[in-house]
């Protein structure tokens, strides 16, 4: 069993502080804030199998003469992290309304995530059966902990660019990113080091290696590829707060092509999301939701891109989907990939307590949330090839909704450096059973 820590110093430094402060500062009234600000976070985890986990993440924030405030002037994320058994996360991103002239948006990613054990479930959602006791060591009929595994590298390089028409809400988008990505069966004698006994992972087949075998996966495309991406769309943002927004509407409708220049032959794929925020009560309690779709609009798109996630910004590290922290919480990451996708997810976000502290703007929010989502096409795989008993790794349906509840605490401050922590559970065991994700800002 996976045991995971997160030694959350903020966290309990800022419940302390509300703990402290918010009787006598409890107010919805933001003061303003100016110049820079900068947010620190530390990343520790422990994974059996993974190892530790250590690094750290941050915000820095340029205001400015604070006349633009909530909005910052430009801000930086970073992460960097490292496991000890090989993994790694490393990622930079810069986002400014401000820094360019015309009104140009600029923001801008460059990111090397090492992923010693990424999730591989197949394709077509429930199409595809997830058998837990496969990968339980408790289990009479256990294979492996890594049987859903495979391990993945991948350098995201991208720039995009928005600009407002007119005075309206509407912004056009255009970008491109580079992907490299390479794909190999995980490194079993590298997560093997420092175990005994019984924690010894097994030199044994995965799903991964059984799909090569079985020809489900085009021989060219097992180690993964390169692609260039060139992005387009239009925009309508009416938020009045793009951290956490109380009301408004951001929809966005966005197309990624890949020319054959890199890539072996031409695809393209379309993301339209829309995402709407309902004030209940004045600044303590919304209703948002988030309906999206993605979709192949011509060519083959490759297996290991199927799960990528397009919209207008990046901002996450996370590029994976449907399922985990991003998309469905509490549902396997990747469970739910094919040609095409649906996802809708709604959430209250109550914000319980203001405070203001060494010269600071606090919050401190709870959420309640379902999320929900299904493959609406599906991504072609030849049973035919399969040369065993096909009922163990397959169910002859067509999918349907994947479901999962849950609920999250946030801390904020200065409205744009958000702490996250969110616990999400499914509603079918053939999705798993739950997750707990811990990282920065709201998910939409």
């Amino acid at each position: 069993m996976k045991i995971r820590y997160f030694f959350g110093f903020a966290l309990l430094v800022a419940i302390n502080c509300f703990d402290a402060y918010s009787q006598e500062n409890d107010s919805t009234k933001m003061k303003k804030k100016t110049g820079f600000n900068l947010g620190l976070l530390p990343s520790v985890l422990f994974n059996s199998d993974l190892g530790f986990q250590y690094g750290a993440l941050g915000n820095l924030y340029q205001y400015g003469d604070g006349s633009t405030y909530p909005e910052y002037r430009w801000s930086v994320y970073a992460e960097v992290a490292r496991t000890t058994k090989g993994g790694g996360i490393n990622q930079i991103n810069f986002d400014s309304k401000y820094l360019l002239p015309f009104g140009l948006r600029l923001t801008a990613d460059l990111s090397f995530l090492t992923q010693q054990a990424l999730d591989f479930y197949g394709f077509n959602g429930y199409e595809s059966r997830y058998n837990s006791s496969w990968e339980n060591s408790a289990s009479g009929s256990y294979i492996s902990r890594m049987f859903y595994r495979l391990e993945r590298q991948m350098l995201r390089a991208e720039a995009s660019f928005q600009r407002q028409i007119g005075s309206s809400p509407f912004h056009w988008v255009a970008g491109v990113t580079f992907l490299k990505t390479e794909i190999s069966d995980v490194d079993l004698v590298a997560l093997n080091k420092g175990l005994s006994g019984d924690e010894l992972l097994p030199d044994t087949i995965s799903l991964f290696s059984l799909y090569k075998t079985w020809g489900l996966l085009p021989e060219k495309q097992w180690n993964g590829g390169r692609h260039l991406l060139l992005k387009t769309g239009l925009v309508y943002d009416s938020r009045d707060n793009e951290p956490n927004p109380m009301k408004g509407l951001w929809a966005e409708a966005v197309v990624a092509i890949a020319p054959a220049t890199l890539a072996s032959e031409r695809w393209a794929k379309m993301s339209v999301i829309l995402r709407q925020y309902f004030t209940l009560i004045t600044n303590k309690l919304s209703f948002v939701y988030r309906a999206g779709y993605q979709g192949t609009l011509w060519g083959s798109v490759p297996w290991y891109q199927q799960s990528y996630m397009i919209n207008s910004l990046t901002r996450s590290t996370t590029v994976d989907g449907l399922g985990g922290g991003k998309s469905l919480r509490g549902i396997l990451r990747n469970r739910v990939v094919g040609d095409a996708v649906l996802y809708i997810n709604a959430e209250f976000r109550w914000k319980v307590l203001h405070a203001y502290w060494k010269r600071q703007n606090f919050y401190l929010a709870i959420s309640s949330f379902a999320d929900v989502g299904r493959v609406v096409k599906a991504h072609p795989v030849d049973l035919t090839l399969v040369p065993v008993d096909k009922s163990a790794f397959f169910d002859q349906i067509s999918d349907s909704w994947h479901p999962a509840i849950g609920g999250g605490l946030h801390i904020a401050m200065n409205e744009n450096f958000v702490l996250a922590v969110d616990y999400g559970r499914a509603l079918d065991n053939r999705d798993g059973q739950s997750g707990l994700y811990i990282g920065l800002n709201w998910l939409f």
